[in-house]
């Protein structure tokens, strides 16, 4: 399996270069995480890395990995189908609020 050295800036990472190994199009994952097992009182954690282009002095580029601190609540599939769930207590008050006519009326009142 093809590996390449990947830089990492920020978080615990900073500053380091390891081998990452390479998808089938020759390239680095967009998302490299780190599981942290527990330790005494401190919890497991992962560490997330987002993929993020580096351009040397004669503008050409590489891949390197950015740490992300918000962790998995970035990123995923972008797609018009796949937005979040909206909640039923949001549903209600935009119908509600949709119902309401230009006078100021609420909802299901006698006009």
């Amino acid at each position: 399996m093809k590996s390449k050295d990947t830089a990492f800036v920020g978080g615990p990472l900073d500053g380091r270069e390891l081998r990452i190994p390479l998808t089938v199009f020759h390239n680095v994952g967009k998302v490299y995480r780190v599981p942290v097992p527990a330790y005494h009182d401190v919890p497991a954690t992962t560490l997330v890395y987002r993929r993020a282009k580096e351009y040397d002095a004669k503008g050409r580029w590489r891949w390197r990995y950015e740490y992300d601190p918000d962790g998995d609540t970035a990123g995923g599939l972008r797609w018009p189908w796949s937005r979040p769930p909206v909640t039923s207590a949001a549903t209600a008050t935009t119908t509600a609020t949709a119902a309401e006519d230009e006078a100021g009326q609420p909802a299901g009142g006698e006009r």
